[in-house]
């Protein structure tokens, strides 16, 4: 079974979130920082990845991913930083 992933995304800034369901989280990193994808990720620079949640099921990512974009900003900054306390790219370590 293909894994999902939901993403947030941010700014240099840390002012601006992006979150996303994919099935390659690789990849579509890729595309964020090659502004390859979004108009709104490209206008806003959005190539920081921040978190990431996998699930074996692409229909609970997307509900996850829904629950997400309701939440208030401080929720989910207080999310990543469970995660990753020193909110570094972590884009690297999945190379």
């Amino acid at each position: 079974m293909k894994n999902s992933f939901v993403y947030i995304i941010w700014n240099h800034n840390n002012s601006i979130f992006y979150i996303w369901v994919t099935s390659n989280l690789i990849k579509r990193v890729q595309e964020h920082k090659n502004k390859l994808i979004s108009w709104f990720s490209s206008k806003y620079n959005l190539n920081k990845l921040l978190y990431y949640e996998i699930y074996d099921d692409i229909n609970i990512a997307i509900n996850r991913e829904k629950q997400l974009k309701n939440w208030h900003k401080i929720w989910k900054i207080n999310l990543i930083k469970i995660q990753n306390p020193e909110l570094k790219d972590l884009f690297s370590g999945l190379l």
